[in-house]
């Protein structure tokens, strides 16, 4: 990188403990400002942040976002269904909210455990009622907005790199 001004590398330090160099009284359209000294602590290490400390910080904003969200009170129409995680994004369209990461998480855990069942070629809607299966994910989604910890949420996706895949990127204005 090239220097626009010639540079002879004399620095003059002034410290800001010596109340001495810090400057006289600023005149302001006529009012007088107080004296000021700007107490910087160039000798204190800055605190780094860490991936757990942005992660964390990171769910705790989730969880709060997801907090506000209200469940809706009214339920729409039946929704057809074949999977846990298609009955899932039917509702996140037809209700316009996301859904907890641990809920899409849930879902997904859901359909695995069909991947060995007899029954796992025929449709969900016809083993389980849609309005029951719907009212199981709002259960499920209540309990997870309102009661999981921040700090869980956290350590979960820092032992899933791919945690983002599971976050819905729908928001509505709240």
């Amino acid at each position: 990188m090239k220097r626009t001004i010639p540079w002879d590398g004399h620095i003059d330090l002034i410290s800001s403990d010596d109340e001495s160099l810090s400057p006289g009284p600023v005149e302001t359209n006529g009012v007088d400002q107080p004296n000021f000294s700007p107490k910087i602590a160039i000798d204190q290490p800055l605190k780094e942040m860490t991936i757990e400390d942005v992660l964390m910080r990171r769910a705790e904003m989730y969880q709060d976002y997801m907090n506000k969200l209200p469940i809706p009170s009214l339920h729409g129409s039946v929704i057809p269904f074949s999977s846990w995680v298609g009955l899932g994004k039917s509702i996140k369209k037809l209700y316009g909210q996301p859904l907890h990461y641990l809920t899409n998480i849930l879902l997904n855990q859901w359909d695995h455990l069909r991947l060995y069942n007899e029954d796992k070629l025929k449709p969900l809607d016809i083993m389980i009622h849609p309005i029951k299966a719907e009212a199981t994910i709002w259960l499920v989604e209540e309990m997870h907005r309102l009661t999981a910890s921040h700090q869980h949420v956290a350590r979960l996706w820092m032992s899933d790199m791919n945690y983002h895949n599971s976050i819905d990127a729908i928001f509505p204005q709240l």
